[in-house]
């Protein structure tokens, strides 16, 4: 078995990859096995990556080979990659576009109308797909051992059900141009600034687009947050010039596409129309919120909304954080498969596991940027990352010993020592713009009481929650108390420090999206600070764990510190004081050899 020790990398046999930390290749090979591996594990020294099926998928629909895969791993791994792991990766993406789809046009004189055509030169993979449970009621003939035909309303079900038996569909059925829509994006902008689109928004354009063909037009860009993801979903609208729908997570969220939309391109405010709790205007250019997509006055009824998707000739549909894409809108979307899909995110993580259905109904990861990239580049803040961790007091240690399971997390959440290093960190920010963002409302409610500070809660009204943040870009507020709310699309460029005090239990998109609301380009290299105050030896710093993998997948470290530390630590202010990404090594730890 050949060997090389100063590799960082052991790819072991159940197709797990442990990549060692403390190596002078640590962040080349990170950077390596993010495009086409999951991180599971992230202890100080050792990272643990699992290659899966859709993580091949997703590197294949990118346009990684087989032979780009194993050729990365070889290059940085210790030992010979085992053989069943070459032979897997080889065998996972050929999966991928094994069986195609596209359209057959009808035949007048038999009175037949266009249809869905499944084909494949693996003839017996399809005979065998066409006898599934899951596919053969949805076929409707086999005109010759390459192709099965089906319904073309079935096709965002046929795609679910090939990923679901392992052969993920390469779609090329084409689109509805939907109804046409002329306008150009401005530059320079309404207001006066040069815009054009950044090199990496223009490319993942190009890729979503395709010139058109019936091989763009459906898929997932992955940029992260602060990147600009709204001006993809504008320049992805100036390049087909169709009736466009825009689905988002909150009405704030819609009325920052709604200015940015007025502000960057020739649309007329009569050209866009806002469709959410407060208002219901359907226009060439609407833009919805997920909730009221979902809303239903009782369980057992239907959902009223569902009828926008049918309300205009839509011919692209753009879904805005795809991640939080609510299970009755991946329903609708499987009916949608002939209208083009852009799916926009920071991560393609999931905590409900739906990333095959994001894959199968909105389409495959087409393009993304690692954040480190654009940090270098000077796109995104840099930033540092702090976990606190605080001991639970004596008086309270028995009291969370005896809570019931459920309810452990919450109490060391809410453990009030806390608030005397909120004290802290708060007086060492005190000429910076600082949000202080958790889970529990009452916990919010003596912070904010604690510090004088406004708090924007789920019940504050959307009037008074675009004050406060006018607010606070404004400078006249320097600290926002704010809930789970902010996780998503609020634009404060100028905040430039963010303190957890708790969060959704072990989400790692959550906390993705928590760093993202501080990575906007900071005047003259403001550095970026985001803190994580967890309590230890509880449920909090489990979870704490969890949530920081995809940041630690994106090459951001966490300095530890522990309560004693917090008087003394003196928080760097540009980014060129910033401290290494990794902590600097006195020797690599030794490996062992892959197991069997």
């Amino acid at each position: 078995m050949a060997f090389t020790p100063q590799n960082p990398l052991v790819v072991q046999s159940d197709r797990t990859v442990l990549l060692e930390v403390q190596n002078d290749l640590y962040e080349e090979a990170r950077d390596v096995l993010a495009r086409f591996a999951e991180l599971e594990k992230s202890p100080e020294y050792l990272h643990t990556y699992r290659i899966t099926p859709l993580s091949l998928w997703n590197a294949a629909a990118a346009g990684l080979g087989a032979a780009d895969i194993t050729g990365a791993l070889e290059q940085y791994s210790k030992y010979d990659l085992p053989g069943n792991v070459r032979a897997e990766i080889a065998e996972q993406v050929s999966r991928f576009g094994r069986i195609r789809l596209t359209r057959r046009d009808g035949d007048p004189s038999t009175g037949s109308g266009p249809c869905l055509a499944l084909e494949s030169h693996d003839h017996a993979l399809l005979a065998e797909i066409a006898r599934h449970k899951t596919i053969a009621p949805l076929i409707k003939a086999q005109p010759d051992a390459g192709t099965l035909l089906a319904d073309l309303l079935h096709r965002g079900r046929l795609k679910q059900a090939l990923v679901g038996l392992g052969y993920p569909a390469q779609d090329e059925a084409g689109y509805s141009d939907g109804r046409y829509l002329s306008f150009q994006l401005r530059n320079p902008t309404r207001t006066g600034e040069a815009f054009t689109l950044r090199h990496y928004q223009h490319g993942a354009v190009q890729v979503f687009h395709a010139g058109g063909a019936a091989s763009g037009g459906s898929g997932v860009i992955v940029l992260p947050c602060g990147a600009g993801k709204t001006m993809v979903g504008m320049g992805a609208m100036a390049a087909l010039q169709t009736a466009t729908l825009i689905l988002t997570p909150s009405t704030v969220a819609a009325r920052q596409w709604i200015g940015e939309l007025l502000d960057k391109t020739t649309l007329a405010e009569d050209q866009i129309g806002e469709y959410t709790g407060l208002e219901k205007a359907i226009r060439p250019v609407t833009i919805a919120t997920y909730q009221i997509l979902t809303y239903r006055s009782r369980k057992s009824n239907a959902h009223p909304h569902f009828s926008l998707f049918d309300r205009e000739a839509w011919g692209l549909i753009i879904y805005d954080e795809v991640h939080l894409l609510p299970a009755p809108v991946f329903r609708i979307t499987a009916d949608l498969q002939a209208r083009r899909r852009l799916g926009l995110t920071a991560t393609l993580v999931r905590e409900d596991g739906h990333e095959k259905d994001v894959f199968s109904l909105i389409g495959p990861k087409k393009y993304d940027v690692p954040w480190k990239v654009l940090e270098k580049q000077g796109w995104i803040a840099t930033a540092e990352c702090h976990e606190i961790r605080l001991h639970l007091p004596d008086d309270l240690r028995m009291e969370y010993a005896l809570t019931d399971e459920r309810e452990k997390y919450r109490f060391a959440a809410e453990n009030p020592l806390k608030l005397r290093v909120l004290d802290q960190l708060v007086t060492k920010h005190k000429r910076d713009n600082v949000l202080i963002i958790g889970q529990y409302i009452d916990q919010l409610e003596k912070i904010a009481a604690r510090f004088n500070a406004p708090l924007i809660i789920g019940e504050t009204k959307v009037v008074e929650r675009e004050r406060l943040f006018a607010a606070f870009r404004a400078g006249d507020v320097n600290l926002l108390v704010v809930s789970k709310v902010a996780n998503f699309a609020i634009d404060l460029p100028d905040a430039n420090v963010l303190i957890q005090v708790s969060g959704t239990f072990g989400s790692r998109q959550e906390e993705a999206q928590r760093l993202g609301r501080i990575l906007r380009p900071k005047r003259n290299g403001l550095l970026a600070h985001f803190y994580s105050l967890t309590t230890r030896d509880t449920r909090d710093q489990e979870f704490a764990a969890n949530r920081q993998l995809f940041l630690t997948e994106q090459g951001y470290h966490y300095d530890i510190l522990y309560e004693h530390e917090v008087a003394d630590f003196q928080p760097a202010t540009f980014a060129q004081e910033a401290r290494p990404a990794r902590p600097p090594h006195a020797h690599s730890a030794q490996l062992p050899p892959p197991g069997n």
